[in-house]
């Protein structure tokens, strides 16, 4: 999404009430609703059908999970980018939702302003992750070394690690690029760089590691770094 492009979203909610009130909250921020899912296989045919900047994705919906749904849209190419706002903050939900491809991941009670922060961050290549989410994420990688690799920061210039602590703070290119004075596409090809050697998909599971790593603090304020590049 470019600067002056209106932002457009696919919401995905089985409680019609709330994924009203969801619409409503987004629309006064400015954010163009373009369509509104009731269960998983909606979100992907409209997903695919209108590819929205952010899909917003509750995790349990009849015929196909948030999760399968995520994981459709992902697969598909799509430029759409997927937010979670759930109820669930139980752990393997939110590990099998980031592994799926999702780009953030909140819950239902986050204040409004961190769902609007969410979306937009989603849409500019960054993501807002709740600290209570990220603090869980952190807890099973520590438990479970298999789902890390205890190298790969090793393997990271230093110019790299201060990429991807910015990135775990939810700049996106442009922003780090001003913190770091280096041009936009120095961050991008850093950014390729940090995914490959961390062997991650997105720049989430990038911050995911780092704070299992010790490079970031999971209990800092709620965010995360986003799937774009």
């Amino acid at each position: 999404m470019t600067s002056h492009d209106v932002l457009t979203v696919v919401t995905a909610d089985d409680h019609e009430l709330f994924r009203r009130g969801l619409v409503r909250l987004l629309e006064q921020a400015g954010i163009h609703v373009v369509g509104e899912a009731a269960d998983g296989l909606q979100a992907v045919q409209l997903a695919k059908e209108l590819q929205p900047d952010v899909v917003v994705m509750d995790l349990h919906m009849p015929r196909m999970s948030g999760i399968d749904a995520t994981r459709g849209i992902v697969s598909a190419g799509l430029r759409t980018q997927v937010t979670v706002l759930t109820v669930s903050a139980e752990e393997s939900k939110i590990i099998d939702a980031l592994l799926a491809g999702a780009c953030g991941y909140l819950l239902k009670d986050a204040e409004a302003d961190q769902v609007v922060a969410a979306v937009q961050a989603a849409a500019r290549g960054a993501s807002v992750i709740s600290p209570r989410v990220a603090a869980k994420v952190v807890d099973r990688l520590r438990r479970e070394p298999r789902l890390q690799r205890s190298d790969a920061t090793t393997e990271l210039t230093e110019r790299e690690i201060a990429v991807l602590r910015l990135m775990a703070l939810g700049l996106g290119n442009h922003e780090i690029a001003i913190k770091l004075y280096i041009s936009e596409n120095t961050v991008k090809n850093h950014v390729s760089k940090i995914l490959m050697k961390l062997d991650v998909d997105n720049r989430v599971q990038a911050t995911v590691r780092a704070i299992a790593e010790g490079l970031i603090d999971p209990g800092q304020p709620g965010r995360g770094g986003g799937s774009g590049q």
